[in-house]
């Protein structure tokens, strides 16, 4: 396109009026008109435009003299993040930690009494449990399950506890509701779970917990590897290291 086209296209009212929402977003207790007009470069009459048209369009509010942004934006930001997927975002993260440690790396939200994954980076040790995005595993057998089972209220962990159909899948599995509401609990406590050849003999995987911005647990991410690989004790040692910082990172993209 050449610079004539782009010219005459450039809608430079809109680019303006964008550059006001950016300014106001550097400062969240609010600007009043003629702080505005200063830091934007405009007359106060213009300032005084741009900051109404975004009252009027709910994307910002005014007190006495005062404009700040409203939630709207945030709204807007939650629409084109779902429309795009966070784990698109997330799964190059995920992808370094699957490429450091030479195992999977996964990612899994809460439906009912099972997890669901919605991102999987393979590693190149075979397991025989086939998982891909989409895949359902019991909740209270894996360790993406118990981090989120530990992100329940205690009310809603009691009629998890209550209703969940719970059977042994090796003779590890964890049974007892009360033991199994210790472990939960413990992996609350702790900020990461572990699972010890409870889902399938041979596999281990730990697992933290993803957290939006008002701290509620609403992913959970894991490494699964094969127990003669990694210890229980090694697992703490040098895979969650590298699980917390992937999780730092992910939850970046859970904050709007």
């Amino acid at each position: 396109m050449d610079e004539e086209t782009v010219s005459r296209d450039h809608v430079g009212s809109l680019e303006r009026g964008l550059a006001v929402m950016e300014i106001l977003a550097r400062h969240p207790s609010g600007m009043t008109l003629t702080e505005m007009a200063e830091e934007a470069g405009l007359t106060r009459a213009g300032a005084r435009r741009f900051l109404l048209t975004l009252v009027a369009t709910g994307y910002a509010t005014q007190s006495a003299r005062v404009f700040s942004l409203s939630p709207r934006l945030l709204s807007v930001a939650r629409i084109w993040l779902a429309g795009t997927s966070l784990w698109t975002f997330a799964a190059p993260i995920m992808r370094t930690v699957a490429a450091q440690l030479n195992e999977a790396c996964s990612a899994a939200i809460l439906s009912g009494e099972d997890v669901v994954y919605v991102a999987r980076i393979p590693g190149r040790r075979i397991l025989s449990v086939s998982l891909d995005v989409g895949t359902r595993l019991p909740a209270y057998c894996t360790s993406m399950g118990r981090m989120l089972l530990a992100g329940l209220t205690p009310a809603e962990l009691d009629a998890f506890l209550s209703r969940a159909t719970i059977e042994s899948r090796t003779p590890k599995t964890i049974t007892d509701r009360s033991l199994l509401a210790e472990a939960i609990g413990k992996a609350g406590t702790d900020g990461f779970a572990v699972v010890d050849e409870e889902l399938e003999l041979g596999l281990r995987s730990i697992a933290v917990p993803i957290r939006d911005k008002a701290g509620r647990t609403v992913a959970a991410i894991n490494v699964s590897t094969q127990s003669a690989r990694f210890s229980v004790a090694e697992m703490q040692r040098e895979i969650l290291p590298a699980l917390i910082e992937a999780r730092q990172r992910v939850e970046d993209f859970f904050v709007v």
